[in-house]
């Protein structure tokens, strides 16, 4: 859980800052290009999560997260001393594959340990590591541009990260990887495994993606949560500067999403083990709804708080149970 922290203590010393620095000191005015680093993440994640799970079955957890902290040391130095858009974007080329790898292997690692019957648990605890560090990084980084500007000292606090996750990703951790094999092993599991083990890498990509109704309607839900979550990366800081607010203004706003998300998942992740994921599931996407519909709506501090907390509630009914559904 410490290690899942500091993975998106990562991304949350970005989310205030660097569509500021875009506008500010890059003077990026199209939103397209100025959203070209959301889309090379994004990118780049996907592709090396997808790595990361064959990876981490075939040579080990472990390793795989310890190459994914080895990725990300070049990242906060080339976002302070960056003096072309093109280096933030290569910079979050880099982010993108180091959040594929440890981040899908603390997940796996948690599935690992926890064993079939507390899935949502483990599930809550993961993302309520993760996104309660984006809440406090995003906070914190606001605070720090506010009293000494835009860089470095916001993307110190991501140097000080990857030191400590690549220390405890070396030091501390253990190989999961085992307790997976020994599960399989077991009588209760072994006709799943035997109906499918002998499936090719494609024929899971396409029941997942499209054939198997549950693993395919959780992956569009999936993919529709992280398109908000872009949304509020991209888009939501530069919406509420140009309301007039300050930026440690924004900066709370920035991070009252992802504290409600982070805090709410301690709750819901467990209540989908007992209550069953749909209905936390589809509850959730109304509730995420609503919220982005205030944001659009409304034009002050209070009221986006309130809108940026409903969306929190929503995305934290949806998370967790989404992982522990798949």
């Amino acid at each position: 859980m410490v290690v899942n922290a500091l993975v998106d203590g990562m991304v949350g010393q970005e989310q205030t800052v660097l569509p500021l620095l875009a506008e500010r000191e890059f003077h990026l005015t199209g939103y397209t290009v100025l959203l070209t680093y959301v889309l090379v993440f994004g990118l780049s994640k996907a592709a090396t999560n997808y790595f990361a799970g064959t990876w981490s079955d075939r040579f080990g957890r472990k390793p795989v997260l310890i190459a994914g902290w080895l990725i990300a040391i070049p990242v906060p130095v080339m976002l302070i001393w960056a003096d072309h858009w093109g280096w933030i974007v290569a910079a979050n080329l880099l982010l993108g594959s180091n959040q594929g790898l440890t981040w899908s292997t603390t997940v796996i690692m948690k599935v690992d340990l926890v064993g079939p019957r507390q899935r949502g648990l483990a599930m809550g605890f993961n993302e309520a590591a993760g996104y309660g560090a984006v809440a406090i990084t995003s906070a914190l980084a606001g605070y720090l541009a506010e009293q000494y500007g835009l860089r470095p000292a916001p993307f110190l606090l991501g140097a000080a990260y990857v030191v400590l996750g690549l220390a405890l990703s070396t030091l501390a951790v253990r190989e999961t990887r085992e307790h997976a094999r020994l599960e399989a092993s077991q009588p209760q599991s072994g006709s799943f495994t035997g109906q499918h083990a002998d499936l090719t890498n494609r024929q899971v990509l396409v029941r997942t993606t499209f054939t198997a109704p549950t693993l395919s309607s959780a992956s569009q839900a999936g993919l529709i949560n992280n398109l908000n979550f872009g949304l509020s990366w991209g888009l939501f800081p530069l919406l509420f500067a140009g309301a007039g607010l300050e930026v440690d203004q924004v900066g709370i706003l920035v991070a009252l999403y992802p504290a409600v998300w982070g805090i709410g998942q301690l709750a819901t992740g467990a209540l989908s083990d007992r209550w069953g994921r749909k209905h936390l599931i589809t509850t959730g996407m109304f509730v995420q709804a609503t919220g982005l519909t205030l944001i659009a709506l409304v034009g002050t501090f209070p009221a986006w708080a309130i809108a940026t907390a409903l969306l929190g509630a929503g995305t934290a009914m949806v998370y967790p149970t989404l992982l522990g559904a798949v």
